[in-house]
Protein backbone atom coordinates (compact mmCIF):
# COMPACT_ATOMS: atom_id res chain seq x y z
CA UNK A 1 0.00 0.00 0.00
CA UNK A 2 1.63 3.17 -0.83
CA UNK A 3 0.80 7.14 0.71
CA UNK A 4 0.19 10.18 -1.61
CA UNK A 5 1.46 13.36 0.07
CA UNK A 6 -0.21 16.54 -0.15
CA UNK A 7 0.35 19.69 0.95
CA UNK A 8 -1.59 22.02 2.82
CA UNK A 9 -1.01 25.24 4.02
CA UNK A 10 -1.04 26.22 7.70
CA UNK A 11 -0.48 29.68 9.41
CA UNK A 12 2.93 28.68 9.99
CA UNK A 13 4.51 27.15 6.50
CA UNK A 14 3.21 23.99 4.90
CA UNK A 15 1.86 20.66 5.92
CA UNK A 16 3.14 17.87 3.97
CA UNK A 17 -0.09 15.44 5.06
CA UNK A 18 0.69 11.36 4.47
CA UNK A 19 -3.16 10.35 2.84
CA UNK A 20 -3.17 6.72 3.19
CA UNK A 21 -4.85 5.10 0.28
CA UNK A 22 -7.67 2.58 0.78
CA UNK A 23 -8.49 -0.82 -1.02
CA UNK A 24 -11.74 -0.84 -2.45
CA UNK A 25 -13.30 -4.33 -2.52
CA UNK A 26 -16.36 -6.50 -3.53
CA UNK A 27 -19.03 -8.01 -1.03
CA UNK A 28 -17.53 -11.07 -1.40
CA UNK A 29 -13.60 -10.59 -1.45
CA UNK A 30 -11.75 -10.23 1.54
CA UNK A 31 -8.90 -8.12 0.54
CA UNK A 32 -5.31 -7.91 2.04
CA UNK A 33 -6.40 -10.30 5.17
CA UNK A 34 -4.33 -13.14 5.91
CA UNK A 35 -6.70 -16.27 5.88
CA UNK A 36 -6.28 -17.17 9.38
CA UNK A 37 -7.09 -13.68 11.04
CA UNK A 38 -10.26 -13.43 7.85
CA UNK A 39 -11.11 -16.77 8.99
CA UNK A 40 -11.38 -15.72 12.78
CA UNK A 41 -13.19 -12.85 12.41
CA UNK A 42 -15.65 -14.26 10.17
CA UNK A 43 -16.36 -16.57 13.74
CA UNK A 44 -15.76 -13.94 15.83
CA UNK A 45 -19.29 -12.50 13.66
CA UNK A 46 -21.56 -15.51 13.51
CA UNK A 47 -20.18 -16.14 17.50
CA UNK A 48 -22.38 -13.79 19.28
CA UNK A 49 -25.91 -15.54 19.61
CA UNK A 50 -28.05 -12.22 18.59
CA UNK A 51 -25.97 -12.25 15.22
CA UNK A 52 -26.54 -16.14 15.25
CA UNK A 53 -29.76 -15.59 15.28
CA UNK A 54 -30.04 -12.48 12.56
CA UNK A 55 -28.37 -15.28 10.06
CA UNK A 56 -30.11 -18.24 10.68
CA UNK A 57 -33.39 -16.30 10.61
CA UNK A 58 -32.12 -14.72 7.10
CA UNK A 59 -31.76 -18.57 6.32
CA UNK A 60 -34.88 -19.17 4.50
CA UNK A 61 -33.56 -16.24 1.50
CA UNK A 62 -36.03 -13.84 2.52
CA UNK A 63 -34.88 -10.18 2.74
CA UNK A 64 -35.79 -8.37 6.03
CA UNK A 65 -36.14 -4.83 7.89
CA UNK A 66 -34.38 -4.05 10.77
CA UNK A 67 -37.19 -3.50 12.98
CA UNK A 68 -38.14 -7.49 11.75
CA UNK A 69 -34.49 -8.74 12.65
CA UNK A 70 -34.59 -6.88 15.60
CA UNK A 71 -37.54 -9.04 17.18
CA UNK A 72 -35.32 -12.55 15.90
CA UNK A 73 -32.25 -11.14 17.94
CA UNK A 74 -34.57 -10.29 20.52
CA UNK A 75 -32.55 -7.03 21.31
CA UNK A 76 -33.07 -3.16 21.03
CA UNK A 77 -33.17 -1.86 17.21
CA UNK A 78 -30.05 0.71 18.20
CA UNK A 79 -28.56 -2.87 18.59
CA UNK A 80 -29.87 -5.00 15.98
CA UNK A 81 -28.14 -1.51 13.75
CA UNK A 82 -24.53 -2.57 15.32
CA UNK A 83 -24.71 -5.97 14.61
CA UNK A 84 -26.38 -5.51 11.61
CA UNK A 85 -23.20 -3.28 10.37
CA UNK A 86 -20.57 -6.18 12.06
CA UNK A 87 -21.92 -8.25 9.65
CA UNK A 88 -21.84 -6.21 6.87
CA UNK A 89 -18.61 -5.70 7.17
CA UNK A 90 -17.30 -9.32 7.13
CA UNK A 91 -19.70 -9.65 4.04
CA UNK A 92 -22.11 -11.87 5.83
CA UNK A 93 -25.18 -9.85 4.96
CA UNK A 94 -26.10 -7.14 2.02
CA UNK A 95 -28.36 -4.43 2.48
CA UNK A 96 -31.24 -3.39 -0.08
CA UNK A 97 -32.87 0.36 0.20
CA UNK A 98 -36.55 -0.24 -1.00
CA UNK A 99 -38.26 3.07 -0.99
CA UNK A 100 -37.76 4.16 2.81
CA UNK A 101 -36.77 0.90 4.08
CA UNK A 102 -33.30 -1.04 4.04
CA UNK A 103 -33.79 -4.89 3.65
CA UNK A 104 -31.16 -7.15 4.84
CA UNK A 105 -30.47 -10.54 3.31
CA UNK A 106 -27.71 -13.03 3.62
CA UNK A 107 -24.62 -12.67 1.22
CA UNK A 108 -25.08 -15.57 -0.61
CA UNK A 109 -25.18 -19.22 -0.84
CA UNK A 110 -21.90 -19.80 0.33
CA UNK A 111 -22.94 -18.24 3.22
CA UNK A 112 -25.91 -20.30 3.54
CA UNK A 113 -23.93 -23.50 2.77
CA UNK A 114 -21.37 -22.05 5.90
CA UNK A 115 -24.51 -22.01 8.32
CA UNK A 116 -25.96 -25.38 7.56
CA UNK A 117 -22.45 -26.69 7.93
CA UNK A 118 -22.21 -25.14 11.49
CA UNK A 119 -25.83 -26.67 12.25
CA UNK A 120 -24.28 -30.13 11.65
CA UNK A 121 -21.40 -29.28 13.95
CA UNK A 122 -23.86 -28.42 16.58
CA UNK A 123 -26.12 -31.75 16.47
CA UNK A 124 -22.47 -33.84 15.99
CA UNK A 125 -21.03 -32.92 19.30
CA UNK A 126 -23.59 -33.91 21.17
CA UNK A 127 -24.89 -36.95 22.75
CA UNK A 128 -28.25 -37.06 21.31
CA UNK A 129 -30.19 -35.91 18.56
CA UNK A 130 -30.83 -32.22 17.51
CA UNK A 131 -34.38 -31.96 18.89
CA UNK A 132 -35.95 -30.49 15.49
CA UNK A 133 -39.00 -29.03 15.15
CA UNK A 134 -41.29 -31.39 13.18
CA UNK A 135 -42.48 -29.22 10.56
CA UNK A 136 -38.45 -28.30 9.84
CA UNK A 137 -37.32 -31.62 9.52
CA UNK A 138 -40.08 -32.78 7.30
CA UNK A 139 -39.39 -30.09 4.38
CA UNK A 140 -37.67 -26.71 4.95
CA UNK A 141 -35.45 -24.21 2.83
CA UNK A 142 -31.70 -24.20 3.17
CA UNK A 143 -31.38 -20.50 1.60
CA UNK A 144 -32.55 -21.29 -1.83
CA UNK A 145 -33.26 -24.82 -2.25
CA UNK A 146 -35.00 -28.05 -0.44
CA UNK A 147 -34.02 -29.26 2.60
CA UNK A 148 -35.01 -31.69 5.23
CA UNK A 149 -36.31 -34.87 4.90
CA UNK A 150 -38.00 -34.04 1.44
CA UNK A 151 -34.58 -32.64 0.13
CA UNK A 152 -32.58 -35.49 1.29
CA UNK A 153 -35.25 -37.98 -0.33
CA UNK A 154 -35.68 -35.66 -3.89
CA UNK A 155 -31.74 -35.89 -3.63
CA UNK A 156 -31.90 -40.20 -2.87
CA UNK A 157 -34.34 -40.82 -5.96
CA UNK A 158 -32.21 -38.29 -8.30
CA UNK A 159 -29.63 -40.88 -7.18
CA UNK A 160 -30.94 -43.61 -7.47
CA UNK A 161 -32.54 -42.83 -11.15
CA UNK A 162 -29.47 -41.96 -12.45
CA UNK A 163 -29.94 -38.43 -13.16
CA UNK A 164 -27.43 -37.10 -11.39
CA UNK A 165 -23.44 -38.40 -11.09
CA UNK A 166 -20.23 -37.18 -9.13
CA UNK A 167 -18.68 -34.66 -11.32
CA UNK A 168 -15.28 -35.36 -12.25
CA UNK A 169 -13.94 -32.51 -10.48
CA UNK A 170 -11.67 -32.21 -7.32
CA UNK A 171 -14.53 -31.86 -4.84
CA UNK A 172 -16.29 -35.07 -4.24
CA UNK A 173 -19.18 -32.70 -3.60
CA UNK A 174 -20.29 -31.89 -7.20
CA UNK A 175 -22.80 -33.13 -9.27
CA UNK A 176 -23.30 -33.39 -12.98
CA UNK A 177 -26.30 -34.60 -15.16
CA UNK A 178 -26.32 -37.88 -16.87
CA UNK A 179 -28.37 -37.58 -20.19
CA UNK A 180 -31.00 -39.42 -18.75
CA UNK A 181 -31.01 -36.33 -16.19
CA UNK A 182 -30.70 -33.81 -18.86
CA UNK A 183 -33.90 -34.67 -20.48
CA UNK A 184 -35.88 -35.28 -17.16
CA UNK A 185 -34.80 -31.66 -15.73
CA UNK A 186 -35.53 -30.06 -18.75
CA UNK A 187 -39.06 -31.93 -18.41
CA UNK A 188 -39.88 -30.09 -15.43
CA UNK A 189 -39.16 -26.44 -16.99
CA UNK A 190 -35.76 -26.55 -16.06
CA UNK A 191 -33.58 -23.89 -18.50
CA UNK A 192 -30.45 -25.77 -17.66
CA UNK A 193 -28.28 -23.50 -20.37
CA UNK A 194 -29.41 -20.53 -18.68
CA UNK A 195 -28.78 -22.31 -14.99
CA UNK A 196 -24.80 -23.52 -15.73
CA UNK A 197 -24.20 -19.80 -16.66
CA UNK A 198 -25.05 -18.52 -13.15
CA UNK A 199 -21.73 -17.65 -11.27
CA UNK A 200 -22.69 -20.37 -8.50
CA UNK A 201 -21.40 -24.09 -8.21
CA UNK A 202 -24.18 -26.08 -11.09
CA UNK A 203 -25.05 -28.88 -8.66
CA UNK A 204 -23.46 -29.59 -5.65
CA UNK A 205 -24.18 -32.25 -2.21
CA UNK A 206 -25.48 -29.82 0.91
CA UNK A 207 -25.00 -31.94 4.18
CA UNK A 208 -28.72 -31.36 5.86
CA UNK A 209 -28.52 -30.89 9.62
CA UNK A 210 -31.43 -32.49 10.55
CA UNK A 211 -30.76 -35.52 8.18
CA UNK A 212 -27.04 -35.96 8.51
CA UNK A 213 -27.28 -36.61 5.02
CA UNK A 214 -27.16 -34.59 1.30
CA UNK A 215 -30.06 -32.54 -0.28
CA UNK A 216 -29.21 -31.09 -3.55
CA UNK A 217 -27.40 -27.99 -3.27
CA UNK A 218 -25.99 -24.88 -6.06
CA UNK A 219 -27.90 -23.44 -8.86
CA UNK A 220 -29.64 -26.87 -9.75
CA UNK A 221 -30.97 -27.30 -6.40
CA UNK A 222 -32.24 -23.91 -6.53
CA UNK A 223 -34.53 -24.10 -9.81
CA UNK A 224 -36.01 -27.46 -8.71
CA UNK A 225 -37.29 -25.05 -5.39
CA UNK A 226 -38.38 -22.71 -8.23
CA UNK A 227 -40.62 -25.62 -10.03
CA UNK A 228 -41.99 -26.82 -6.30
CA UNK A 229 -42.59 -23.50 -5.53
CA UNK A 230 -44.49 -22.36 -8.68
CA UNK A 231 -46.13 -25.96 -9.44
CA UNK A 232 -47.81 -25.68 -5.96
CA UNK A 233 -45.90 -28.86 -5.08
CA UNK A 234 -44.96 -27.15 -1.33
CA UNK A 235 -45.80 -23.69 -0.08
CA UNK A 236 -43.65 -22.07 2.18
CA UNK A 237 -44.90 -21.25 5.86
CA UNK A 238 -45.57 -17.09 6.83
CA UNK A 239 -43.05 -17.53 9.82
CA UNK A 240 -40.41 -19.97 9.39
CA UNK A 241 -38.18 -21.63 6.78
CA UNK A 242 -40.43 -24.78 6.71
CA UNK A 243 -42.31 -26.02 3.91
CA UNK A 244 -45.80 -27.71 3.16
CA UNK A 245 -45.71 -30.60 0.90
CA UNK A 246 -49.62 -30.00 -0.78
CA UNK A 247 -52.00 -33.13 -1.74
CA UNK A 248 -51.17 -32.16 -5.55
CA UNK A 249 -47.45 -32.17 -4.37
CA UNK A 250 -47.62 -35.30 -2.76
CA UNK A 251 -49.06 -36.92 -6.43
CA UNK A 252 -46.71 -35.01 -8.29
CA UNK A 253 -43.76 -36.28 -6.14
CA UNK A 254 -45.00 -40.14 -6.03
CA UNK A 255 -45.95 -40.36 -10.52
CA UNK A 256 -42.59 -37.53 -11.42
CA UNK A 257 -39.86 -39.45 -8.87
CA UNK A 258 -41.44 -42.08 -7.27
CA UNK A 259 -41.20 -40.41 -4.24
CA UNK A 260 -43.96 -41.55 -1.45
CA UNK A 261 -43.72 -39.34 1.88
Amino acid sequence: MSNDTSPIASGSGTLAVYLQRRFVYDQNVLVNRPTDVAVSQIASAIGEPARARILLCLMDGHARTSTELAVVARVSPSTTSVHLNRLRGEHLITVHTQGKHHLYRLAGPDVASALEGLSVLVGGFRDRPVRTPTRLRAARTCYDHLAGTLGVSLHDRFVALHWISAARTNSGSAYDLTAQGTKAFEALGIDLEETRKLRRRFASACLDWSERRPHIGGALGAAVLRVALKRKWVVRDLDSRALFVTRIGRSELLNRFGLQL
